[in-house]
């Protein structure tokens, strides 16, 4: 039976995160995922600037800005009735800004760097975690050499909204209320507003917004997504749906050729709307998505899973260095959590249930802050 001190499983950007951290403090770090790299993710591919700003801060600026990735500037929200707020983003720490990247390129980074800092990769596919009196000690994973048991001192589950670790620990499941379903395809011969997102809140996909991200001058990344109790009610499917998005006269009019989508790809989200979900345990830590730490409002969740990793990160390090990784030590995890990530969380579920109840009044507010920029910019950036 191996023996590690750290196994992080999976390695998309909460676990690729977790690792490089620990990796710098000196840990000896085994990251799994049942995918080798690089992989394709579901996903919008808008990295915000907090992101840029975290993996700047773990010294991995050059790598980073090397790559060509898309920049972006601008934010542009569009009301039921068409009314349009637009908005410049902000700048970061050294000049850091937010991007639109393809997940296969942005998580093969992460899990590239992880390794260069010293984590060991390693392509498995987890059956179970090994649970003795309640502790977890390690994973059964299905690997080139079939089934194996890999002890550790702690395991950080970083695998996603469908975590086995997180399921064996917390079976119990959100209700349709705290999560979402979302749809993304790629377009091509679209015209784009160079290195500006933006989100359509159209009355057809309401209580749902569309976003169009672009790529580059012809490309974007396009989808919806829904929040899953007011899916469940609607007549039509996710695909359905972005169809009469695109063909909507003021998009149609947009699309320069047949408007044929690639890759379409559906996935589920876990918000981070319930304030006392438990996030660690006697000998494991949740993150990311495997935590359910996904924005209610904006269904983002790159930039809470790599804020939750450094977290983790902090903690685990301190519970090994007094060699006790209980959940009493770990606890303090679930206290940073609350501490850092809670509010805003409350704060967008608040606001995603006004949309809900009044969505009429998104376009009063839009129309507002057209003219009055500075006065609710603050709020729609957020949106």
């Amino acid at each position: 039976m191996e023996q590690r001190e750290i196994i992080i499983v999976g390695a998309g950007p909460s676990g690729a995160t977790a690792a490089i951290a620990l990796c710098q403090q000196g840990h000896d770090v085994l990251l799994i995922d049942r995918q080798q790299f690089p992989r394709d993710k579901p996903c919008g591919d808008g990295i915000p600037v907090g992101v840029t700003e975290i993996l700047y801060e773990l010294g991995l600026k050059e790598p980073f800005d090397q790559a060509g990735f898309y920049p972006l500037d601008k934010v542009r929200l569009i009301s039921p009735a068409g009314h349009i707020y637009e908005s410049k983003m902000r700048e970061g720490k050294q000049g850091a800004l937010a991007h639109v990247i393809p997940r296969q390129q942005f998580d093969a980074l992460l899990q590239e760097q992880a390794v260069r800092a010293g984590a060991e990769f390693c392509h498995a596919r987890i059956k179970e975690p090994i649970i003795e009196n309640g502790q977890v000690k390690g994973v059964r994973a299905y690997g080139s050499q079939g089934l194996q048991e890999i002890q550790a001192r702690l395991v950080l589950a970083a695998d996603g909204a469908t975590s086995v670790v997180g399921r064996a620990l917390q079976p119990e499941r959100p209700s349709d209320v705290h999560r979402a379903v979302a749809l993304r395809a790629y377009i091509e011969e679209l015209e784009v507003l160079p290195h500006q997102v933006e989100f359509f809140l159209h009355k057809d996909i309401l209580p749902g917004y569309a976003w169009i991200f672009p790529m580059d001058v012809h490309k974007a990344n396009i989808g919806l997504g829904m929040r899953l109790d007011e899916f469940r009610q609607q007549p039509y499917t996710l695909e359905q749906l972005l169809e009469k998005f695109l063909a909507l006269p003021f998009i149609r009019e947009r699309v320069q050729g047949d408007g044929r989508l690639q890759d379409p790809a559906t996935w589920q989200l876990t918000f981070g709307s319930q304030k006392q979900f438990q996030r660690a345990y006697d000998g494991a830590l949740l993150l990311g998505d495997a935590g359910w730490l996904i924005d209610p409002l904006t269904g983002g969740g790159i930039e809470n899973g790599m804020m939750s990793a450094l977290l983790a990160a902090q903690v685990a390090h301190r519970a090994l260095q007094q060699g006790d990784c209980s959940r009493q030590t770990l606890q303090a995890y679930d206290r940073a959590c609350q501490t850092a990530l809670w509010p805003v969380l409350r704060r967008s579920y608040w606001v995603q249930q006004w949309v809900l109840r009044f969505p009429y009044l998104l376009d009063w507010l839009i129309k507002y802050a057209h003219n009055h920029p500075h006065a609710v910019g603050a709020l729609l950036a957020k949106l």
